[in-house]
């Protein structure tokens, strides 16, 4: 039971569906889609649609997305891969020959050809129930006819404006009156909202072929990249098997490489190994979440790839011998300083769906453009923000994630899916780019070993191990007994400049019939249910 003197907000409880999302238009319209007559697979795709339109710095049409999904309520998990690939020309050698050590952001090596219309209308195809021109309409309305600006989303969208202001379509859609909108002014994507109008025309060919992949290819090429056409038309993603370990009797479902979701379920077998006892803030118990996190990381960037073109170990990184040779390593006097110098990427932004119907179809659907705003690079007619994926490849001659041609890269973003007795107990997830392998570790611990609410383990005060040996950025509501003590066994922190992560859940009740739900409050979103 939460201490309700504490500010913060209840779980949300209901009897028949619920969706829990990042943004109170996207939760709402995820309600209305169900209340419509709509699965919610409908629901999620629509939710997210009109994110890619209020929450333009998180996520958009120019991005990739990977789903989850579970019918009626059964642990035959159904996992879509819809990440994009490199253009077929790209090569390591393209790099080399301009003297670049690592792909640029604001550049078009950056932009992977985008996967998520395509996973949209696929997963529709195949498990969604309106037509697809009902999913897309709430977002049509919002990009023509506008909406108003929410806190985080100004926030986030104001520390960007330089990026912005680099690109002429960027800064005229997205800097109005030379600045980021304020919270409360309302903002009109119309170039967006005619792009949609023809994918809901067109379907899948309205976004991979004909005048918007024109218009995508020609501004890519303009500022020399190597994207044709072909790479647009042969755009496709996959359903994929799931990967699974078992935690505390419970089964945790993530989508297999080049996702980084194995990474969660390694963090889970080395937490597994020590008990859960007393407070879930203690030094202790951080101290071993931080290192079981700094080894499975350093496994991570050796090893996640596109498995099309590498031989990513998954065997290796789900089993007991791995997970009980790193768990030996942990010290809890001190930190650990013999880590492999593995590279580690920063965390990124990305939008996280939780929808559950009234027959328990149950997604977990996450859409990212990676950085906020991505590229910042925009397609001058269609008004498609396109995504900077790319950064994620390794340039690193030999590595399993060296970019090359036709190629997905190290996939930061991860649904999650819980089972248990044989049915659907949890859709999650949580954002944050590179954090959330750590931040699904995180949630299931606090829910099932300290037995935590949802909304409990959501507001958490959250840390960060980093690249830079035993340095891990923190929140500043870490108790400063805590950050003392662990200090004294060798970590050092760093504040974070942001909010870290953000998660959305929703559990089902299958004795009593409800459902229970939270939203990140460190984002503007809500769980509503009917």
């Amino acid at each position: 039971m939460r201490n309700f003197e504490i500010p913060t907000r209840s779980v949300t409880v209901s009897r028949d569906a619920m969706a829990a999302t990042s943004h109170p238009s996207a939760t709402l319209t995820a309600l209305q889609i169900m209340t419509a007559g709509g699965n919610a697979m409908d629901a999620a795709i629509a939710a997210c649609a009109v994110q890619c339109v209020v929450e333009p710095g998180s996520t958009g049409i120019g991005g990739d997305c990977f789903a989850l999904y579970a019918p009626n309520g059964s642990d035959e998990v159904v996992a879509y891969n819809g990440s994009g690939r490199t253009p077929a020309a790209m090569t390591p050698e393209w790099f080399e020959e301009r003297g670049l050590t690592e792909v640029p952001r604001q550049s078009p090596a950056a932009v992977t050809v985008p996967g998520a219309i395509d996973a949209w209308t696929r997963l529709h195809a195949d498990h969604g129930r309106l037509p697809f021109a009902d999913l897309l309409a709430p977002a049509i309305r919002f990009a023509e006819e506008g909406y108003a600006i929410s806190p985080r989303v100004h926030r986030d969208w104001s520390l960007e404006e330089e990026l912005l202001a680099a690109d002429p379509t960027a800064a005229r859609i997205f800097l109005p009156a030379a600045h980021a909108p304020k919270i409360g002014e309302i903002h009109r994507q119309p170039e967006l909202a005619e792009t949609l109008k023809r994918i809901t025309a067109k379907g899948r060919s309205g976004f991979y072929e004909g005048p918007v992949a024109e218009d995508m290819v020609s501004y890519l090429r303009s500022l020399g990249g190597l994207h044709t056409m072909e790479d647009f038309a042969n755009a496709h993603g996959e359903y994929v098997t799931p990967v699974v370990t078992d935690f505390r009797g419970y089964r945790i479902h993530e989508c297999p490489p080049n996702g980084q979701g194995i990474i969660a379920l390694l963090i889970l077998n080395i937490l597994s190994r020590f008990e859960a006892n007393g407070d879930p803030q203690s030094p202790d118990r951080l101290h071993i979440e931080i290192e079981a996190t700094r080894l499975a990381y350093a496994a991570r960037d050796a090893w996640i790839a596109d498995p099309d073109t590498s031989d990513v170990p998954v065997d290796e990184l789900l089993s007991d011998a791995l997970a009980d040779r790193l768990a030996a390593t942990i010290d809890l006097s001190q930190a650990l300083t013999d880590l492999p110098p593995f590279e580690m990427p920063l965390h990124r932004d990305t939008v996280y769906i939780s929808v559950v119907d009234r027959d328990r179809n149950a997604v977990s659907f996450i859409n990212s453009i990676f950085d906020c705003f991505g590229t910042g690079l925009v397609a001058p007619r269609t008004g498609v923000i396109l995504h900077n994926r790319g950064q994620s490849f390794s340039l690193k001659p030999g590595h399993p994630n060296r970019i090359g041609p036709s190629k997905r890269p190290l996939h930061t973003i991860i649904p999650g899916m819980v089972s248990h007795n044989g049915r659907i107990e949890m859709p999650f997830g949580v954002m944050g780019g590179y954090y959330q392998a750590l931040g699904h570790a995180n949630l299931i611990s606090k829910v099932f070993d300290y037995g935590m609410d949802l909304q409990q383990a959501i507001d958490l005060p959250r840390m960060m191990p980093t690249s830079d040996g035993t340095s891990v950025e923190v929140e500043h509501t870490i108790a400063d007994s805590t950050r003392a003590e662990l200090e004294r066994r060798g970590f050092t922190f760093t504040p974070s400049q942001d909010p870290i992560g953000g998660a959305q859940a929703i559990r089902i009740d299958w004795k009593n019939g409800t459902l229970t739900g939270a939203s990140e409050s460190r984002k503007d979103g809500i769980a509503l249910g009917v």
